[in-house]
C-alpha cells in the first residue's frame, strides 16, 4: 500500500462508455468518435487527467478494431490536445482471444493500454506469448495497466511477476470492486482484500467501482494513496442518488469528494505516472 502523504496527487481517469452500455441505458453515453471527443473535453474541464477508451462498431457493439481506435484517438487529441492521457482497452468481453487482444495493441501502438490479467494469460500455456508481448510493449513505450478482479488475482499477478512473465518493475494495477451484474453496488470495504493482497508492495494502483457509491470508493482509494477510474462504464449515478447527465458530472463529483486531503493530478503528472509503469 502506498502511504498517504500531503504530496500525494490522485489521478482521475474517466471511462465514458465501456463495452456494454447503449443509448437505451443512457442517452448521453458517448459511442462515436465525435461524441467521445466532445465528452473528453467536458471531462478534462471537470478535472479528469486521463481517459479510458472503448470503440464501438456501426451497431454499437464493442470491438477491438485498430482503425476505429486510431480515429477516436485522433478525434480526442484534436479536441483536447495534451490535456488528457489516452488509454485504450483490450477487454475481451468473451469474444476476443489473447492473440487478438495483443494484435490490436501492436497495430495501434497506443500511449497506454489496460489489460485484464485473466484474459491475456488465461492459462499457463499463454505465458510465453504474453511475456514476449510485454517486452514488445516496453520497447515501444506502451504503458500497461493490469486489471485485477479479486485478491487472489493480485497474488497470481505477483507470481507471474516473480516468474518473469511480467517484466515491468512498477506496473500499474486496477482493482475492480465488483462485477458487471444487474444492480451491482460496490462499497469502499470491497477494496480491503486487494490492499491485503498487495501486502505493502509500493506499486501504483487505482480502483473502479459499480453503482452509486462510486464516489465513496474513490475517496477511500485516494485516502490510501491510490488513483481512481470513474464514469458511465461502471456507474451512472451521482453521490446523491440522481442519474448523472454526463460523465463530466461524475468527474466533477469525484474531484469534490477527494480534493482534501489529496490533490488532483493534471495530464502531465498522469503521463508521468503512466510512464513509470514502463520500467
Amino acid at each position: 500500500m502506498m502511504d498517504q502523504t500531503p504530496a500525494h496527487k490522485t489521478m482521475i481517469m474517466v471511462a465514458p462508455n465501456g463495452a456494454r452500455r447503449q443509448k437505451s441505458d443512457h442517452p448521453n453515453i458517448p459511442l462515436s468518435a465525435t461524441e467521445l471527443a466532445d465528452e473528453a473535453l467536458r471531462c478534462a474541464n471537470a478535472g479528469a487527467s486521463a481517459i479510458h477508451l472503448h470503440v464501438r462498431d456501426e451497431n454499437g457493439r464493442h470491438v477491438l478494431d485498430a482503425e476505429l481506435y486510431r480515429q477516436v484517438i485522433a478525434a480526442v487529441r484534436n479536441k483536447v490536445g495534451d490535456r488528457l492521457s489516452i488509454q485504450i482497452t483490450t477487454e475481451a468481453v468473451g469474444i476476443y482471444t489473447p492473440e487478438q487482444q495483443m494484435s490490436v495493441v501492436r497495430d495501434v501502438v497506443p500511449d497506454a493500454v489496460s489489460i485484464a490479467l485473466k484474459e491475456i494469460i488465461p492459462h499457463q500455456e499463454n505465458e510465453a506469448e504474453a511475456k514476449a508481448f510485454f517486452i514488445w510493449m516496453q520497447e515501444n513505450n506502451v504503458s500497461p495497466q493490469f486489471i485485477l478482479y479479486e485478491g487472489d488475482e493480485v497474488r497470481r499477478f505477483f507470481d507471474m511477476k516473480k516468474k518473469g512473465v511480467i517484466p515491468f518493475a512498477a506496473p500499474f494495477l486496477l482493482f475492480v470492486l465488483g462485477r458487471y451484474a444487474v444492480n451491482q453496488q460496490s462499497e469502499p470495504a470491497d477494496l480491503d482484500p486487494f490492499i491485503e493482497a498487495l501486502n505493502g508492495r509500493q506499486l501504483p494502483w487505482a480502483v473502479c467501482a459499480f453503482g452509486g457509491r462510486e464516489a465513496e470508493c474513490a475517496a477511500y482509494a485516494s485516502s490510501l494513496g491510490g488513483h481512481v477510474r470513474v464514469g458511465f462504464e461502471n456507474n451512472l449515478y451521482l453521490p446523491g442518488g440522481d442519474v448523472a447527465e454526463r460523465n463530466s458530472d461524475i468527474v466533477a463529483a469525484t474531484v469534490k469528494v477527494i480534493a482534501e486531503p489529496a490533490s488532483i493530478m493534471d495530464a502531465g503528472q498522469a503521463r508521468g505516472l503512466l510512464n513509470t509503469c514502463l520500467r
